[in-house]
């Protein structure tokens, strides 16, 4: 499954990146190739890693900065023609942001959901917030002993 989103993930970055890179701002697809490919490392480490902790809207934000940043700094240095810079950088980060709002979803339900719905599961996700701290009287050994030692020596 998550093989899955992250080829889904790869698809949808690349896509977008060529559509507005590459015939909007004629940059080479080898250059679009290796933004998606560093894109789509950098944001699935956290897809996988935040997306559970901060939720669906807060990572689409994060995922936004991130792809703004990775596209205009590595832009700047790999893109060869001149270019508005800036300006493709935010355009094809809010494009990426909507499709992430939407891969994340799918994460959410497909890759996360189902390790928390199967408690018959032996190995796995449990719900952490379901534990509870069991308290119990304290138990003197010395008595118990003795009392396991006269019973052993009625027999």
């Amino acid at each position: 499954m998550y093989m899955k989103a992250l080829f889904m993930k790869f698809l949808m970055i690349t896509a977008v990146l060529w559509v507005i890179l590459s015939l909007i701002y004629d940059v080479s697809f080898t250059d679009v190739l290796i933004t998606s490919v560093l894109l789509t490392a950098v944001g699935y480490v956290g897809d996988v890693f935040i997306l559970p902790k901060i939720g669906n809207v807060w990572a689409a934000i994060s995922d936004f900065v991130i792809a703004y940043a990775v596209i205009y700094f590595l832009g700047s240095y790999i893109y060869e023609q001149p270019l508005a810079l800036g300006t493709a950088a935010f355009i094809s980060a809010l494009i990426l942001m909507v499709g992430e709002l939407l891969l994340h979803r799918y994460m959410h339900t497909n890759i996360f959901e189902p390790r928390k719905s199967n408690p018959n599961e032996k190995v796995g996700y449990y719900n952490r917030t379901n534990l509870q701290t069991e308290f119990a009287e304290e138990v003197e050994i010395e008595s118990i002993s003795k009392e396991v030692k006269g019973i052993n020596s009625k027999k």
